[in-house]
């Protein structure tokens, strides 16, 4: 199942080996998401190794090893559809992922930011709703 993944869950899974970094490496999903992310991430660097407490090279490590699981669109890939979730969602730097999911096809956005609910036009899923759908895949 291809979904986007937002940055709220890759930092989830930087600061903790959680539910989130699990989800992260399972193989039922196919992870993608918007150039923009990296930029994201790197915003938040400094306060993610305070709170993983994770050095410079640890950190280096652990993201190459997360993003081998996110496949990085090019804005020049989904920009086109910028403008039709202008008006839908109130936090601006939310449009780059859905336009990412509508360009791609994606099943839904994976997130735990609520600005997305505000929109009708992609899914959002939850840990709660990825681990369930983990669960019925797995062998009676």
């Amino acid at each position: 199942m291809r979904v986007v993944v937002d940055s709220n869950r890759v930092i989830a899974s930087l600061i903790k080996d959680s539910t989130t970094r699990q989800i992260l490496f399972d193989k039922n999903f196919y992870f993608i998401a918007p150039d923009f992310i990296t930029t994201e991430i790197n915003k938040y660097r400094e306060e993610i190794m305070g709170k993983a407490i994770l050095n410079e090279e640890e950190f280096d490590i652990l993201i190459s090893i997360i993003f081998e699981n996110i496949e990085i669109v090019p804005e020049e890939n989904y920009k086109k559809h910028i403008e039709s979730f202008k008006s839908k969602i109130s936090d601006e730097k939310d449009i780059p992922y859905l336009a990412v999911a509508l360009n791609n096809y994606a099943a839904g956005i994976w997130t735990h930011d609520p600005h997305f609910l505000e929109q009708n036009m992609i899914k959002v899923f939850t840990n709660k709703d990825l681990l369930e759908i983990i669960r019925l895949s797995l062998p009676d």
